[in-house]
């Protein structure tokens, strides 16, 4: 099956069917071995075992922005390629977008509270990314205002690419000012600055996250297709209707 063929509603449908269930499978796998190896993992010389917040704290910060990116490659396939899916992409990425920066917040506090004295401050990254949260906010409510679905996946394509200036600021805000933050010690230049004992566990759990992202997303783009489909079956009995009882 070419790439192409996946902007068939139809046929899009028929390979979510089938993968699924690998995908919930590999998906379970990956948490198994992701949270075990965790568990394993020695603790901090200096934070002690508040380190392993981290496991879920960083995947759920990646994802976040991360989805916010498979948003803004939706809303270019909305507003210039007019795929058809693309914007049914984007109205199933934003809610789980919206439960991944939730978590990444949520957790950056409990992790902050015993290392900074305090659950929040308003510090640019942490500000940042609580603007990213409400950002998601918008964007679902967007969906819910506007009911004709076309109409709406132009209003959120628009936002959404506006919204991705905030994703660079982000990554970078803990090198463009002063924060408590810490830097970047995965991704950056010369190679991670954490031990492979915490890296590698690390990284298994941001696999399992990404999987998490891709079963949520491919099931509720599969149920938002057939949403539509039911909502036009259902305009068209009531076109249908009235001309049947003339």
């Amino acid at each position: 099956m070419a790439l192409i063929d996946l902007a068939n509603p139809t046929r899009f449908l028929a390979l979510t069917e089938r993968l699924l269930p690998y995908l919930i499978g590999l998906t379970a796998l990956a948490f198994a071995i992701g949270l075990y190896l965790a568990h394993g993992a020695p603790d901090d010389y200096q934070q002690g075992a508040t380190v392993k917040i981290m496991f879920i704290h960083v995947p759920s910060a990646w994802l976040g922005m991360f989805v916010w990116g498979v948003m803004s490659m939706a809303a270019l396939g909305t507003l210039v390629w007019r795929h058809p899916l693309a914007d049914v992409a984007a109205k199933a990425a934003a809610p789980i977008g919206a439960a991944f920066t939730f978590i990444c917040l949520v957790t950056g506090s409990l992790w902050g509270r015993p290392m900074w004295g305090t659950y929040w401050v308003w510090d640019a990254r942490l500000t940042s990314v609580l603007v990213l949260f409400l950002m998601y906010l918008g964007v679902i409510a967007l969906w819910r205002t506007v009911e004709d679905p076309s109409r709406a996946g132009r209003a959120v394509a628009i936002l959404t690419l506006v919204g991705a200036i905030n994703i660079p600021i982000i990554k970078w805000s803990v090198d463009w000012w002063n924060t408590l933050h810490q830097p970047a010690s995965v991704v950056k230049l010369g190679g991670p600055a954490i031990h492979p004992s915490i890296l590698v566990p690390l990284l298994v759990m941001a696999g399992a996250f990404f999987l998490l992202f891709l079963t949520l997303h491919l099931a509720v783009m599969r149920n938002e297709i057939l949403r539509r489909r039911v909502r036009s079956l259902m305009l068209l009995k009531a076109q249908i209707a009235p001309g049947s009882e003339a």
